[in-house]
């Protein structure tokens, strides 16, 4: 008995403690819906070796769904994620939508701020960089 409490309080924190799954169609659904600003964690495929600018790395993505972002990742705050063209990865962060509209995501790293205040990360060839 005591032992079967005690699997299920594992159970319990490790559940607690992941990280979010790939929404894809949750990033489709805030794209469609124009939501700026809303929290997002979903598959992609780099379609840009990336690029530093400044304090971030910059790399296009096309997500599962087929729409196409920017990646804007504060390497000062980070680990540079050494993607290509062509990789897999799993992107958490914060979606943004410039003039065009052309959409984007940062905030992908663990140090929050007053700009990002939810933690994001890059799941890249089973690595986190945040």
């Amino acid at each position: 008995m005591r032992l079967a409490a005690c699997l299920f309080a594992a159970l319990v924190l490790a559940a607690c403690g992941g990280r979010e799954t790939a929404d894809d169609q949750g990033l489709h659904r805030e794209i469609q819906n124009n939501r700026g600003g809303a929290e997002v964690t979903f598959d992609a495929t780099a379609l840009s070796d990336p690029v530093q600018s400044g304090d971030h790395e910059r790399f296009e993505v096309r997500a599962a769904t087929g729409e196409m972002l920017e990646v804007d990742h504060n390497t000062s705050l980070a680990q540079y994620v050494p993607v290509h063209k062509g990789d897999g990865l799993v992107i958490h962060g914060e979606l943004y939508i410039d003039p065009g509209p052309r959409y984007g995501v940062h905030c992908t790293h663990a140090h929050t701020s007053s700009g990002c205040p939810n933690p994001g990360w890059i799941e890249y060839k089973d690595n986190y960089y945040e």
